[in-house]
C-alpha cells in the first residue's frame, strides 16, 4: 500500500484545517475529508490488495467532508449574531468540542439572588437568541441551571431548575418551539470553581444554554470492485 498517500492526507487534515481564511464550516469539512481519505485509503489497499487505495481514498474523502461538516453556517451565523448581542455583557458565546453553540449566562444579569424570574435586560438577549434559533428550527436547545452552594440541596435544585425553565418559557413567547428544548437543574452540584468567596459563589450562579444540529446523514460505505 503506498504510505506516501496516507500520510499526505492525514497531513492535509491539519494544513487544510488551519487555513486562516476558512470559516468553522469550511475548516470542519476540508479535515473530515482529508482524515477520510487517510481511512479509505487504508481500507481499500487491505480489501483491494493495494490496487484499492486510491479509490478507498476518494469514497473516504466524500464521506469524511459530510461527516465533518457539522458546524452549519446557520450555528455559525447564529453565533456571530450572539457575539454582537452580548458584547459586554458577561456572557460567554463559545462553540464547544462536540460542535454545540454555548451561551455562560452569569446570575448577574439574569436573576436576582434566589429568584427565578428573568430580568429585564436579560430579555433583550434571549430576544436575539430566540430569533436565531426560529430561523434555524433543525437545532435543539438544552438548558441547564446551576446554584452556588449557599443553602440545601431542598432549595437550590428546585431553583436552578425553575430558572432554567423561566428561560425555556420566554423562548416559546418569543416562537421556539417547547418540543425542542430540554431542561435540567443541577443546584450546586457542578461549580466552576470553589464556592469559598462571594465572587466565586456568583461565578458559580448561572445558566448554560446549548445548541446542537443532527448529525448529518452518512453515506453507506461502498466496497471496492473485486479484483480480477
Amino acid at each position: 500500500m503506498p504510505r506516501k498517500l496516507i500520510v499526505t492526507s492525514v497531513l492535509a487534515a491539519f494544513t487544510l484545517g488551519g487555513c486562516a481564511s476558512m470559516d468553522e464550516t469550511q475548516k470542519d469539512t476540508a479535515k473530515g475529508a482529508a482524515i477520510g481519505a487517510g481511512a479509505g485509503a487504508v481500507v481499500g489497499a487491505v480489501a483491494g490488495g493495494g490496487k484499492g487505495a486510491a479509490i478507498g481514498a476518494g469514497v473516504g474523502a466524500v464521506a469524511g467532508g459530510i461527516a465533518g461538516n457539522i458546524w452549519s453556517k446557520k450555528m455559525q451565523e447564529q453565533k456571530k449574531q450572539m457575539e454582537d448581542a452580548t458584547a459586554g455583557t458577561g456572557v460567554g458565546v463559545t462553540q464547544t468540542p462536540d460542535n454545540r453553540l454555548k451561551l455562560d449566562i452569569p446570575s448577574d444579569i439574569s436573576f436576582d439572588v434566589n429568584r427565578a424570574d428573568i430580568k429585564p435586560n436579560f430579555r433583550a438577549v434571549l430576544d436575539t437568541f430566540a430569533n436565531g434559533l426560529v430561523n434555524n428550527p433543525a437545532t435543539t436547545v438544552t438548558i441547564i441551571g446551576h446554584t452556588d452552594s449557599s443553602g440545601t440541596d431542598a432549595i437550590n435544585n428546585p431553583l436552578s431548575l425553575n430558572r432554567a425553565a423561566s428561560v425555556r418559557d420566554y423562548l416559546v413567547t418569543k416562537g421556539v418551539t417547547s418540543s425542542r428544548i430540554a431542561i435540567e437543574g443541577k443546584g450546586s452540584r457542578e461549580p466552576l470553581v470553589a464556592n469559598d468567596t462571594p465572587a466565586n459563589k456568583a461565578k458559580n450562579r448561572r445558566v448554560e444554554i446549548f445548541v446542537a444540529e443532527p448529525a448529518p446523514q452518512q453515506p453507506a460505505p461502498q466496497q471496492p470492485a473485486p479484483q480480477k
